[in-house]
Parts: C-alpha cells; sequence; structure tokens
C-alpha cells in the first residue's frame, strides 16, 4: 500500500505541486518514519520470536506496527480533510493525533499483557489435579514496561490538547494577508484617494443614435403552472420563470427598476457576464446594500456588449436561482445578423435558458419538447443559457451549424461541425448558427429524445426524428482547438501580476462557523485574501481543481482570455469567457487586462459552493465600499 501511495503521489507531480504539496511535506515522511522505526524494531523481534504463542510478542512491535497504520490513515485524512496549503496547525495536529494513538496501543497492550501474565498465576492446584496433568510450559513473561493509567492520560491528553489546540489557534487565528498583490506592487492605494462602488455608476445617455430601454421588475413569489401542468412555488421576477427578457440594440441605454414585493432573504440583480460598471453588479455587501421586501434599487448601463448574456439575483443566490430569480439579456448589433440587411422576420433567433426545478428540466418556459416550424433556408441562431449549478451536455441532430459565440464573444473563423456534443458550463452561453435544412433537425439536451426544441420546415411533422439520435457516442468538441488563430491585445507572458487559485475542499471558516468547506488556497469566503490589481494591469489566473467536483469558475466585471488548459496552449480561436468549467484535477490559465475599476466577486458558479466557502474578491487599487465592513465582506452577504 506504502508503495502505491508513493506511485499514486509520482504520477499527480506530474500535474503540479498544488495536487502533492501534503502528501509530500507531512504523509509520506510520517509514513516512511512510522514503518521504518516499525521495520526496524518490530521486525527483528518477530524474527526472533518466531513462531511462539502470540502471547510473546513484545509491546514494542504491536505499538510500531499499529502506528504505522495511524500514519498513513492520518495522511490520508489530511489530504481529504485539510488540503492545500498544507500549514503547520495541520502538522501539528496529525502528528498529536498519531502520538496519542501510539500511546493509546501502548496502555491497551501493556494492560492486555499484564493480564495475561496475570493469568499464568492461575489458582492452586489439589494433589489429584497434578497427577492427572500433563506438564504444560508456562506461557513467556509479558515483555515490555506497563504504561500507567496516570502516565498515559498525562501524555495522551497533553498531545491531544497540544494538537487541537494548535489547529484551533490556526483554524480561527490563521495568520495570512487580508491582500495579495500577485507580484505587483503591495498595497499603494493609501496614498492615493479613494474612490467608492457607489460612485461608479452607469452612464445617464444612450449612445447616438440609442435609445432608452426602460423596465420594471418585481420580485415575487409565485405558483407558476409548466406546459405539462406541473406546478412549481418559485421564487420570480414578475411572476414568471424565466424572468420577463430584456432586450437592447447596441447604444441603448439599459435602466431596469427592481422592486422587491416579499422575497424574504432580499434580492438583486447581476449581469451575468455583462461588464457593467461596478455600482450596477449587483453584489450585496459589496456594490449595494441587498433589496429587502418592500424596498426598490434602479440599475442603468449602456448597452455596449452585444451577445447572450443573463440576470439572477446574487443574494443568497443558491436558493434564489435554483427558485426562478434569473432571465435573459440579449443585445444585438445595430447590423443586422447574420445577413446585413436582411429583414429580422427571415431569421429565426431563439434564446433558451436551461433550468432545473426539483429535477424537471426547463428550457425557455417549457418542461418538454419545444417545436417549430422554420422553412428550409432560413438562417438561426439558437442562443442556450445554462442557469444551473451543474453542466449540461448539448447537441444539434440533423444539420451541421457553427459556434458562432462562447459567453457573449464571437468565435474567430468558426467552422461547420457536425456530430459533436457541446459542454456547457454552469452560467456559460453557446451561440449556434446554422441555415434551417429541407428535413427535421433536432437540439438534443442531456440526451434526452423528450426534451429540448425541434425544427421542422414544412410544418407538418413528417419525417423521421432526429431527436431519437443516439448522440451519446459524439466526440465533444474542444473550444480549445475550435475556430482560427487571431490576434490578442496584451502579451500575458508578460503579466504584471500572477495569482493561483487551488480550489479544494477542507475544514475551514466560513462567514465565522467551522465547516467542511469548498476552499480557495485552504480558505472559505469571507476568510479569502482579496487580489489586488491596479487599472492597466494584464493579471493572469492559474486555476488548480485538486477536488472531486467540477467548478465553473466566473469572474465579475470582466472577460478571461483562455491561455492553456493542463499546459496545452489554446490553438484556436481566441476564446474569451466570463465562466469555465474547471473539471477534476485540471489547471487552466487566464488572462485579462484590468479596465473595469471596481470591487469584483470572484466565484465558483455551482452556486452551493459559493455559499459553502469558494468565493474571493478582486480589488481595484483605491476602490472601496460603503455597503460592507471595513472590508466590504458583511456577513449578511451570502452568494
Amino acid at each position: 500500500m506504502t508503495l502505491a501511495r508513493v506511485t499514486t503521489v509520482v504520477l499527480l507531480a506530474s500535474h503540479g505541486w498544488w495536487f502533492v504539496q501534503e502528501k509530500v511535506l507531512l504523509g509520506l515522511p510520517m509514513l516512511g518514519l512510522a514503518g521504518t522505526i516499525a521495520v526496524s524494531v518490530a521486525g527483528r523481534q518477530l524474527r526472533a520470536t518466531g513462531s511462539a504463542s502470540p502471547a510473546a510478542t513484545p509491546t514494542g512491535s504491536v505499538v510500531w506496527l499499529l502506528t504505522t497504520g495511524y500514519a498513513g490513515l492520518v495522511g490520508l485524512l489530511v489530504s481529504f480533510l485539510a488540503g492545500y496549503p498544507l500549514t503547520w496547525s495541520t502538522a501539528l495536529l496529525a502528528g498529536s493525533v498519531v502520538g496519542a494513538g501510539a500511546l493509546l496501543t501502548a496502555r491497551v497492550v501493556a494492560t492486555r499483557g499484564a493480564d495475561i501474565a496475570g493469568a499464568a498465576d492461575g489458582s492452586p492446584a489439589t494433589a489429584d489435579d497434578d497427577a492427572r496433568a500433563e506438564p504444560t510450559p508456562a506461557p513467556p513473561a509479558y515483555r515490555g514496561p506497563a504504561v500507567s493509567r496516570r502516565r498515559f492520560v498525562s501524555l495522551a491528553g497533553g498531545a491531544v490538547v497540544v494538537g487541537m489546540g494548535g489547529a484551533g489557534v490556526g483554524l480561527v487565528f490563521r495568520p495570512g494577508e487580508s491582500v495579495v498583490a500577485g507580484g505587483g506592487p503591495p498595497d499603494p492605494s493609501r496614498s492615493r484617494s479613494a474612490v467608492s462602488v457607489a460612485d461608479l455608476r452607469g452612464a445617464a445617455e444612450p449612445a447616438p443614435g440609442g435609445a432608452r430601454r426602460r423596465y420594471d421588475l418585481r420580485a415575487r413569489t409565485a405558483t407558476v403552472r409548466l406546459p405539462s401542468g406541473q406546478e412549481v412555488e418559485a421564487w420570480t421576477y414578475d411572476g414568471q420563470v424565466p424572468g420577463p427578457s430584456i432586450t437592447a440594440t447596441e447604444g441603448d441605454l439599459i435602466e431596469v427598476t427592481l422592486h422587491n414585493v416579499d422575497i424574504p432573504d432580499g434580492v438583486t440583480l447581476h449581469w451575468h457576464g455583462y461588464d457593467v460598471p461596478c455600482g450596477e453588479d449587483g453584489a450585496p455587501g459589496v456594490t449595494q446594500h441587498v433589496v429587502a421586501p418592500g424596498e426598490t434599487f434602479r440599475y442603468r448601463f449602456r448597452a455596449d456588449q452585444v451577445g447572450t448574456y443573463w440576470y439572477h439575483t446574487h443574494q443568497a443566490s443558491h436558493r434564489g436561482v435554483r427558485k426562478g430569480l434569473y432571465g435573459a439579456l440579449v443585445v444585438t448589433p445595430r447590423e443586422a445578423w447574420p445577413v446585413a440587411g436582411a429583414a429580422p422576420a427571415a431569421q429565426l433567433d431563439l434564446t433558451l435558458p436551461v433550468h432545473t426545478f426539483d429535477g424537471t428540466v426547463v428550457l425557455a418556459d417549457r418542461d418538454g419538447r419545444a417545436e417549430h416550424a422554420v422553412p428550409a433556408g432560413t438562417p438561426v441562431r439558437l442562443r442556450l443559457i445554462n442557469t444551473d449549478s451543474d453542466p449540461h451536455r448539448v447537441a444539434l441532430a440533423g444539420t451541421p451549424f457553427r459556434v458562432a459565440a462562447v459567453d457573449g464573444r464571437d468565435l474567430h473563423q468558426p467552422g461547420e461541425v457536425s456530430r459533436v456534443g457541446l459542454h456547457l458550463a454552469a452560467g456559460g452561453r453557446y451561440d449556434l448558427v446554422f441555415v434551417m435544412p429541407d428535413a427535421p433537425m433536432a437540439l438534443v439536451l442531456d440526451d434526452d429524445p423528450n426534451g429540448g426544441v425541434r425544427l421542422r420546415p414544412d410544418g407538418t411533422g413528417g419525417g423521421d426524428d432526429p431527436a431519437g439520435t443516439d448522440i451519446s457516442g459524439w466526440p465533444e468538441l474542444d473550444l480549445l482547438r475550435y475556430g482560427t488563430p487571431a490576434v490578442i491585445p496584451f502579451d500575458a507572458d508578460r503579466a504584471d501580476r500572477h495569482f493561483t487559485i487551488v480550489l479544494d475542499r477542507g475544514v475551514a471558516m466560513v462567514d465565522g462557523r467551522p465547516a467542511y468547506a469548498q476552499t480557495v488556497n485552504g480558505r472559505g469566503h469571507p476568510s479569502v485574501p482579496d487580489q489586488l490589481v491596479a487599472e492597466g494591469d494584464v493579471v493572469r489566473f492559474t486555476v488548480v481543481n485538486r477536488s472531486l467536483e467540477t467548478h465553473p469558475w466566473h469572474l465579475h466585471g470582466h472577460s478571461v482570455l483562455v491561455l492553456s488548459r493542463d499546459g496545452k496552449p489554446s490553438s484556436g480561436s481566441p476564446l474569451w469567457v466570463d465562466t469555465f468549467d474547471v473539471r477534476p484535477g485540471q489547471v487552466w490559465e487566464v488572462a485579462f487586462k484590468a479596465t473595469n475599476p471596481g470591487i469584483w466577486m470572484n466565484h465558483c458558479h455551482n452556486l452551493p459552493h459559493a455559499h459553502q466557502g469558494m468565493m474571493l474578491r478582486l480589488r481595484y487599487d483605491g476602490v472601496t465600499t460603503p455597503f460592507g465592513d471595513s472590508h466590504g465582506k458583511r456577513s449578511g452577504h451570502r452568494h
């Protein structure tokens, strides 16, 4: 087993130091030390004992053999409960547990040995018994010093107190920075005039030629009846799920007034993937106060990003989004898509948010398969939005297509593909474009032939059903190899700041309470240090997933350029995303230019993971917030 562990560590080390640190520095040395002593002590003693009675086994042999097992077990527990990075308190606690186990074993074995030795005295035998009994060799005397109860309690109790005390101090008062600079200037903000996020608001007027688009959204509880007849007790915007689609044309001014009618946890609007000014971002406790029942908040920003986005609450979003507080945001270019001058009526443009209510998958507003009649030759765009916390697999059966955009950003010269599956990350979006064929075709979601969307060219519903195609064996399209390379606007190899984000599970403080948390660099929100940047910096992230779960990583206020995955550089179109799935064991490198001042949440978009601690902030030099404590991290801000 030890050889197997060593082999595993060697294999993991090829993926990076993050995966083996605690194993190399603590687990294997602790196991190796105990094992070496066990072999040298127990091996010699057991060879000398030979086939004698087990009662002759020396105490030292038993204690060291079992202590080796304790060391191996504790090393595994450190990996699962503490993870990365290894701290002195974790090492102290681990050593104390192994030591206490060794002392307890010594105490039990010593007591048992004394009992066996005492039993060997027996009771006085009679003369007849002596005459009938055959001579029996006396059991060998117990060998090894006894450990008194008082001494054992003192030693074991001391070891546990020291270990638990050290671990407790390390957990609650663990020293560390409140801000990390990623290799840049440590914190020059003290010498600069501060800017509040409350002053970083959107434009007051549309761009020349743009219009003012006003929306009123009322967040309230409602019973929603799905097309199948199933009723859902939901939290809604305007009593419907999804909420009303917010649409605009490039250059328009979007104004949305949010009213909280009766959502008890409070509510906000976060514009997922849209790089709004920070004061419009909808992060309670950082960019605004939560909108409580009976309160109102107005958001305002210019529609200067074309593409497919979505909005959702950022207050208790692990519950609010799941219950229905989400909707689509689509901004179209001023020049008609996809053919300049083409009439919108000659195109089909479907926005399809995917959401799961208690196991029922809803696509747009339907919980069954949707059907549309589309004349052959019609340009079609399907805008897929994953509003769930888990990924979805999608495929188009019956037609070749192009992935025109990912997370709202156009790809460069995407090629036509067919018979491939697409992995849609939580929070992510794909725009799929194709020309309607002269036979039925289908969007298949999660290999389910009874859901998705079926398009037919003649309105009759005839022909083979492409939704019944077995797509389970179709390969997954690798977007890092898709499209054509193009010039990027910065040199990521000369980044001004470089941050490493190691995602794991472990015991950490989350909102002031110890928990088995989803951790970032061994900590849980709000104890994870802020990442400090300055406007104009080129910032690089290394995101490492040590855990056994997928983590869709999402930075507010910026799109990031994917540089590599598992050391293999991106070779297709520049891939700009705001959410990317870091699967178990993967290492992603991404970069962006810091051009949107503010304090921005940076978190896992599996929303229960964010709620369990996997969240931190990226803070621009000189930007402050009046909405939380001195660090903008009041306990009321829960993702």
